[in-house]
């Protein structure tokens, strides 16, 4: 008689016992499964956040340049990269920094501003991505 291999799967805390052939079938249909699922968009538009404030980069340009916000209030920033080359959003003013890649976006939550002006810069291309918030 043929051993028979078997591999022992744990998933949410269920313990599965699988022949090794069919744990090879379920990896390809789970990858197959995830890679069409990470590639899909959601196209259901939403109504943006109150005090939340869109910025664009594009041609390594922000856009708009210039936010004016509500001082004493949180605010979350969603900033969008719509070149292909990544950029960074830097700002010493808000102590953040992140890197955005290319034709992708990121969030980014402020505590409660006081009023006055905040510059940032697209730190890879700061000559021509720069910007300020303003909170009033």
């Amino acid at each position: 008689m043929a051993a028979m291999r078997i591999v022992l799967i744990t998933i949410q805390n269920k313990v599965y016992i699988m022949k090794k052939t069919s744990l090879l079938l379920l990896a390809c249909a789970l990858s197959i499964g995830f890679s069409s699922y990470t590639h899909a968009e959601d196209t259901t538009p939403t109504a943006p956040e109150e005090n939340t404030y869109e910025l664009h980069i594009k041609d390594h340009v922000f856009t708009p340049d210039a936010l004016i916000v509500p001082a004493g209030e949180e605010i979350t920033l969603v900033v969008y990269n719509d070149d292909a080359t990544p950029e960074e959003f830097e700002s010493d003013d808000l102590r953040r920094e992140k890197v955005i890649a290319g034709r992708s976006k990121a969030i980014i939550q402020l505590k409660a501003l006081e009023a006055g002006t905040y510059d940032f810069v697209g730190e890879f291309n700061s000559d021509t991505a720069n910007g300020t918030i303003t909170a009033e």
